[in-house]
């Protein structure tokens, strides 16, 4: 019996080119038809509206901060800890720009992406009871890069601590959603108003119920250290590397192992709406998924230090929760070849001989 994914389930229904298997796993390739040409313009123009929306509603001195042009190098400048950042944070903006702002994210973000990503901003205010009025809900920044256009490359980025989304999009339909992090501090809240809050509640407990099913010779190759990593290994850096392949691949995994391992891809893969998610399973499917390796270091006790990741040949998504008594969780999707829209921008400079890539 196929396992049942949602993203995958959404995927059978749209116009199938072939079908590619992985052990019992199937996997649907997508020849991407009118419709899905029609949902791309739609996701384009909806992001350009909200993004010209947002910038009309700025006053100029706003406006002037919040656009940096695309080819500059702030584009690639992100992180995931306080510090100063370019653009305008919200703490500027009345009620009308901010509703602004939060409508530009949602023309990414899924349901349940913006769900976390306000949940992130949520949990400044609970930091802020613990450390102190340094934490800030309002001192997350959205930054226009470019002119929000359907046939020239623009961006954006909303950005504070804990929280980095960043989209890239070179002309209608080829749209770049990474990297995007989502942070959680504390990743479990034990007492006051949001008591009982897990921002990342699944990032970390289906990998875990993943780990604990593995015999002792899947264990062997999965678990890489004992001891786990302080951080996630590609940190912020402009171009993720993993250094060598390491950990348990799929195709060494029984059938249930495989589908939870998807499962835990897809609660990654479907922070991004619809259009993008199917995008990158399908892509995930070309590549094949028995070249997806799942790697662990740490303890798998509930409470304790822990580390994975999860990487096939194009992407990576990396999870460490160490810090703060291992109640700390950074989580992070990357993509090897279009972080920031690289290859896409690429194949579109190379077809457009008088634009000059920068």
């Amino acid at each position: 019996m196929i396992p049942s994914f949602p993203v995958l389930d959404r995927l059978r229904k749209n116009r199938v080119k072939g079908l590619y298997f992985s052990g019992v796993v199937a996997i649907v390739v997508i020849a991407f038809g009118v419709g899905d040409e029609e949902k791309n313009d739609l996701l384009s123009r909806e992001t350009v509206n909200a993004a010209t929306r947002f910038l009309n509603e700025l006053h100029p001195h706003l406006k002037l901060k919040a656009i940096i042009p695309f080819e500059s190098e702030e584009r690639f400048n992100w992180h995931f800890v306080p510090r100063s950042r370019k653009g305008v944070s919200l703490k500027e903006l009345n009620d009308r720009q901010r509703d602004a702002a939060h409508s530009l994210l949602k023309s990414a973000l899924s349901e349940k992406g913006y769900s976390k990503a306000t949940g992130v901003i949520v949990l400044e205010s609970v930091l802020r009871e613990i450390e102190g009025q340094f934490r800030d809900p309002d001192l997350y920044y959205l930054t226009i890069f470019g002119t929000p256009s359907e046939s020239q490359p623009w961006g954006w980025r909303l950005e504070g601590h804990h929280l980095s989304a960043n989209y890239s999009s070179v002309t209608k339909g080829l749209v770049a959603t990474t990297p995007t992090f989502f942070g959680s501090n504390p990743a479990h809240v034990r007492e006051g108003p949001h008591k009982g809050l897990r921002v990342l509640r699944l990032e970390e407990d289906l990998a875990r119920e993943l780990v604990l099913t593995l015999d002792n010779a899947q264990r062997a190759k999965t678990i890489i250290s004992s001891r786990a990593p302080s951080d996630i290994i590609t940190g912020s850096d402009r171009e993720a590397d993993i250094g060598k392949q390491r950990g348990l691949a799929a195709s060494d995994m029984s059938h249930d192992q495989r589908a939870m391992l998807m499962r835990l891809v897809e609660e990654y893969i479907n922070n991004f709406r619809s259009e993008i998610a199917d995008e990158y399973l399908s892509n995930i499917g070309k590549d094949g998924i028995e070249k997806i390796h799942f790697a662990w270091a740490g303890r798998t006790t509930t409470g304790e230090p822990h580390y994975y990741r999860i990487h096939g040949p194009n992407f990576v998504l990396e999870y460490d929760n160490t810090q703060d008594d291992a109640n700390h969780i950074h989580a992070v999707w990357r993509d090897f070849k279009n972080d920031f829209g690289i290859d896409y921008l690429t194949r579109h400079y190379e077809s457009s001989p008088h634009h000059k890539n920068p």
